[in-house]
């Protein structure tokens, strides 16, 4: 697997403590992408999923997987894998793309729909730098959809995440 970088401790990348793998190589190239430095396909290092699944696992911390870029769906078997793995052990796994949902699922490539199946929520479309906005949870610009990958699946349409409520497990004492 090709990769830029590894953030082992990100907040930013999803909710909660996130391994981040930023992938190497990216066709979209965006303006304004705030990694353009993974854009070339040759750059980066090589990694294997077994290496980055025990850095992602040697912090029990750790909430979740997150897998960025670059692009992680062109690089779709190896990112399922690793995604497997962040599931077998109770992980959930959030995914960047600049491809659309639909795109993806209308490519119908084996690997890339196993990385689907594996995908808890997918931030999807390209980086709109007109659109920018730091005010965009868990996004660079607002045209970006959080999805909802296993609601979505289910009932065949595009199903938007949201935010669990943090408090909604606290009871009001009774008047």
């Amino acid at each position: 697997m090709r990769i830029a970088n590894v953030v082992s401790d990100s907040i930013v990348d999803g909710p909660g403590l996130r391994f981040t793998v930023f992938t190497q190589g990216c066709p979209h190239h965006c303006p304004g992408c705030h990694n353009p430095d993974t854009h070339d396909p040759a750059g980066g290092r090589e990694a294997t999923v077994e290496e980055l699944a025990e850095q992602m696992l040697s912090n029990p911390l750790t909430d979740g997987l997150t897998l960025s870029g670059g692009e992680p769906f062109d690089q779709a078997r190896e990112c399922a894998a690793l995604a497997a793995r962040a599931k077998e052990h109770g992980l959930n796994v959030w995914a960047y793309t600049g491809y659309c949902y639909e795109t993806l699922l209308e490519q119908g490539k084996p690997d890339v729909l196993a990385l689907l199946e594996q995908v808890d929520v997918l931030v999807d479309g390209p980086f709109v730098e007109k659109l920018k906005s730091y005010d965009a949870l868990f996004r660079g610009s607002t045209n970006q959809r959080l999805i909802d990958v296993p609601k979505s699946q289910t009932s065949g349409t595009v199903v938007l995440w949201s935010r669990p409520d943090p408090l909604a497990h606290f009871t009001r004492p009774e008047s």
